[in-house]
């Protein structure tokens, strides 16, 4: 089975790898370091390396065999562009992907150049969405890369939105998520940085999903900016349902 996830914006997850390393203060206080050891403590075989990169083959072809369509978030534990990720074995969960064709996999990376580099060598299936992580204005040369691969649906994960971001440049963009971060140790969100990035969204006509306030206390934070909930998606989706 998948696992479902609570993540507002996909239906289920799918680890072929775990374990990822620290790049930018958006990794800081990452939620899937310390679900990694907390999975380790329980002795679940897939995180027993805790949260060291691992490849998980076993589970590779997993999505193969579900046969009711849904979304699915690639790696919500790991960075699938992480430089101890073989580039053959990054081929063979893109053929994965491509062969489940009634599924929309949501791959996100923070390592944008890697992905530039190998996008050339990628057969990218109409039902993969492609997106990068920027957490402010230091990172935002990571939505150029996206921008040169082929992938069908490009996405930005504004997540956790660390500082503002006055100057997107959302040209080829189909879908724009923001949310500030949640857990122990979280950090501020400025509502205006939220509302800019929002109008930006509106003038360019992209999708714009706003996932959360965060803070320590994420659901009594709740998700509604200016009294309204942002559920946006991106136009270009190439699913086919399938029964159960």
């Amino acid at each position: 089975m998948a696992q479902a996830s609570p993540i507002e914006w996909t239906d289920a997850t799918w680890n072929p790898v775990t374990g990822c390393t620290k790049i930018s203060p958006g990794c800081r206080n990452c939620y899937a370091e310390r679900m990694a050891y907390r999975l380790q403590a329980m002795g679940v075989p897939a995180y027993r390396n805790a949260f060291d990169v691992t490849l998980q083959p076993q589970v590779l072809e997993a999505p193969l065999r579900w046969r009711k369509s849904r979304r699915v978030f690639v790696n919500s534990m790991s960075d699938l562009f992480h430089e101890q990720v073989p580039d053959d074995y990054i081929l063979r969960v893109f053929d994965v992907m491509r062969r489940a064709s009634w599924h929309e996999f949501q791959v996100l990376t923070k390592r944008s150049e890697r992905l530039a580099a190998l996008g050339a060598s990628i057969e990218w299936p109409g039902n993969v969405w492609m997106g990068v992580s920027v957490e402010n204005e230091d990172y935002v040369e990571r939505i150029d890369r996206l921008r040169s691969t082929r992938a069908r649906v490009k996405f930005l994960s504004i997540e956790p939105l660390l500082g503002p971001l006055p100057r997107l440049d959302l040209r080829g963009i189909d879908w724009v998520i923001v949310g500030g971060e949640s857990g122990p140790h979280a950090r501020m969100m400025d509502g205006d940085w939220v509302r800019d990035i929002r109008d930006q969204c509106s003038s360019a006509g992209v999708a714009f999903f706003f996932k959360q306030w965060g803070g320590t206390r994420k659901k009594k934070s709740g998700r509604m900016l200016d009294g309204q909930v942002h559920d946006d998606w991106p136009a270009a989706q190439s699913v086919q349902q399938v029964t159960a």
